[in-house]
């Protein structure tokens, strides 16, 4: 198999990550999908990543279908395969993947020219982040996951969007959810995370 993606996307590392702690036979390849030789377009039709190139010639995009598609590849399961625990699992990686996307949309609108910028926009992008990180701190346990009684997709999708917002809209949450930070804390330790950390976010 074949991950392209690049180094910066939170929705490559996700699925980087998962393979780290599957510990999965998969060659990562960094592809720029707006270079002009881009492998990408090629393989997804939408111009995104990651994608994922398996062996048999099919390939898989994006990041949900990719991660649910490595994870059946070898036990135990980071996602449930129904049921109850399953529906509450895919709630907490639509938050994360609705954290990314806020802090991506807020970075871009950023990027335009100052006299293009909505500041209606940028704040409506914080608000979503500013939300969710009360819910995931109110939804917090005593322990060090999410769920269950170990590490599942729900601490590999959010502690991925809580390190991904520190590393493009960092500010002081902290103060306002400490308990969450010493949660995040924990989940960063792991060394998939630290081996997928973004160029310019590595920890000193």
């Amino acid at each position: 198999m074949k991950l392209y993606g690049s180094l910066t996307s939170p929705y490559v590392r996700k699925a980087r990550i998962l393979i780290r702690e599957k510990d999965l036979a998969c060659e990562f390849v960094v592809a720029d999908a707006w270079a002009a030789d881009s492998p990408i377009p090629a393989l997804n039709p939408l111009g995104k990543v990651p994608v994922l190139a398996l062996d048999n010639g099919d390939v898989l995009f994006d990041s949900p279908v990719i991660i649910e598609y490595l994870d059946s590849l070898k036990a135990p399961a980071l996602l449930p395969a129904s049921g109850a625990a399953r529906w509450e699992m895919l709630r907490w990686q639509a938050l994360a993947d609705g954290i990314l996307d806020a802090v991506v949309d807020r970075l871009l609108e950023l990027r335009r020219p100052v006299a293009q910028q909505s500041s209606d926009k940028i704040r409506r992008q914080e608000e979503k982040v500013a939300r969710s990180h009360e819910y995931i701190a109110r939804h917090l346990s005593n322990g060090p996951w999410l769920m269950s009684d170990r590490f599942t997709l729900a601490d590999l999708a959010i502690g991925v969007a809580l390190e991904y917002t520190d590393f493009r809209y960092p500010h002081a949450w902290r103060g306002r959810h400490p308990r969450l930070g010493s949660w995040l804390a924990g989940i960063g330790a792991r060394p998939s995370f630290i081996e997928t950390l973004p160029p310019g976010m590595e920890k000193k």
